[in-house]
């Protein structure tokens, strides 16, 4: 990935670079242009804009050569109204007309982000520097050398100075190689990644990061520990399930313990209730949630968040053999809750549940969340951009809804609604696997027995865990969804609690002479 500086004033351009200019909407320029010494003709720039149909519409793109080739050319992207999305496509545009000139001898993108309106803050910045890291990720496993890739990104704003504005960089710059180690998790195909495969990286980046300890769970420790649904569902493989523990705590946390479980499914034939050949393409991102939260930690402690945090990760692979989990065994969880089986292919669930219940048993976690690409109902409802989740407080809900809206990751929060509660009923065992639709509701309602009295949520991110195009700083493939909005709500103090709310004043009482004090005549 590409180094990351922030500057305050423009460089000194060189035929190495590729000059941004961001423009807003009616095709308005950033003063910076009209300027002595200005890099490039305004009025040049200007005369361009109609002849490509760029208006600042975003996304769109005109590119200008230079006479003298410093910069080596110049590309104005729409940037709309510069609200945060603007500039991440902004950003994400302009990165990815650079990865492509890099092949033909660019090093460096320089990109300004103050717009006609008004200089850009340290919210701007961390989300710029997100998308330009991001934007610019590929996952290559080919025969030929990997083309040549931006060396530099040099985002520059009026502020770069600040040092709200630095350490906002360095946030974002942070994270942003946190999701792209969470993409590359994704991205590995099945035969190189299993259980173990899983652990040991986590264990490669994480174990020596300050105030980080990692734990390998393997079967023994599993089977002592009573984690049936883990052990059910990767008995028909031959790479034995793992449950990863990733514990960061500084010296400085207080006393919440928030636990983030996400599911690790290296793959998922369905098992005995096997996928048909299109429905197991994309299965190798099946342990996308637990990839998430990894990052979430990653970032965590690389950023000294004043908060412990644990990340658990059942790590399973369900495969056909003569040793899968049957429909109709009946499964007994970290607890002891039972689960019988109705269908093999809903296997997520039977992992989370332990990871929710070992979390809450054994770790002292005091609000837990979990991810997952759980169900196939969530992105029929919602799609493949927006995640849905449940929540049993409203605190912790608002607080991942506000992290998300600051992270840029679109979430809806969805009901968990006790009237589909019977479907989950079983004769034989505490609850079943498969109690149908609503699909992302009943999942979530099979999981919440698992998670006791905490305050507890359930992020299904079947849809944008994965991505069919690049559109902005997501990137065709892994996505990574989940982590970025996790940090800012570590970053928030992983905030649960539903606020408390005002005490009423009796009838007729007058402000500030307490409720008892009637109101004269």
């Amino acid at each position: 990935m590409p180094r990351v500086e922030v500057l305050s004033t423009l460089p000194v351009l060189t035929e190495d670079d590729v000059l941004a200019v961001p423009v807003g909407t009616g095709a308005t320029l950033p003063g910076w242009l009209s300027g002595p010494g200005a890099p490039v003709d305004a009025g040049l720039l200007a005369g361009a804009l109609p002849d490509t149909g760029n208006t600042g519409r975003p996304g769109a793109t005109t590119d200008l050569p230079v006479p003298g080739r410093r910069p080596r050319s110049v590309v104005a992207v729409g940037a709309g109204d510069a609200t945060l999305p603007d500039l991440r496509g902004y950003v994400a545009t302009a990165v990815r007309r650079a990865q492509t000139l890099a092949e033909h001898g660019a090093r460096r993108l320089v990109l300004p982000l103050d717009d006609a309106a008004a200089p850009a803050g340290a919210e701007e910045v961390r989300a710029a520097v997100e998308a330009a890291l991001l934007a610019g990720y590929r996952f290559r496993e080919t025969s030929k050398p990997h083309p040549p890739r931006l060396a530099t990104v040099t985002v520059v704003v009026a502020d770069g100075a600040d040092p709200t504005v630095l350490a906002a960089a360095r946030a974002g710059e942070v994270t942003g190689r946190a999701v792209a180690w969470a993409r590359d998790l994704v991205n590995t195909p099945s035969n190189t990644k299993d259980p173990a495969w899983l652990a040991g990286q986590a264990v490669e980046r994480l174990a020596g990061l300050p105030h980080v300890t990692v734990t390998v769970l393997g079967p023994e420790e599993l089977r002592s520990g009573g984690f049936g649904g883990v052990l059910a569902v990767g008995g028909g493989s031959a790479s034995p399930p793992r449950v990863i523990v990733a514990t960061y705590r500084p010296p400085t946390a207080g006393a919440g313990h928030p636990v983030l479980v996400g599911k690790g499914i290296t793959f998922d034939t369905g098992g005995i209730s096997i996928k048909p050949n299109a429905g197991m393409r994309e299965m190798k991102t099946d342990m996308a949630g637990g990839a998430a939260v990894l990052a979430a930690v990653d970032a965590a402690a690389r950023l000294e968040l004043p908060v412990t945090v644990t990340t658990v990760v059942p790590a399973a692979e369900n495969a056909v053999s003569g040793s899968s989990y049957r429909p109709a065994d009946v499964v007994r969880h970290v607890g002891g809750r039972t689960t019988e089986v109705l269908n093999t292919d809903a296997e997520g669930r039977m992992v989370l549940a332990d990871g929710l219940a070992w979390a809450r048993l054994e770790l002292g976690a005091t609000v837990l969340v979990d991810v997952a690409t759980l169900t196939g109902a969530m992105k029929v409802a919602l799609g493949t951009r927006t995640a849905g989740f449940y929540a049993t407080t409203d605190g912790l809900a608002d607080a991942l809804r506000t992290a998300a809206a600051h992270a840029g990751e679109p979430v809806w929060r969805m009901p968990l609604a006790e009237e589909h509660a019977d479907l989950l009923e079983s004769a034989v065992a505490d609850a079943n696997n498969a109690p149908g639709n609503p699909g992302g509701t009943t999942a979530a309602l099979f999981l919440r027995p698992f998670t006791g009295d905490l305050p507890w949520a359930h992020l299904d991110v079947a849809g944008p865990a994965r991505a069919g195009a690049d559109d902005a700083e997501v990137v065709k493939g892994g996505t990574g969804f989940g982590a970025r909005t996790l940090l800012r709500w570590l970053e928030a103090g992983a905030p649960s609690k539903d606020p408390v709310p005002p005490t009423p004043r009796k009838l007729g009482a007058v402000p500030g002479t307490g409720p008892e004090t009637p109101v004269a005549d």
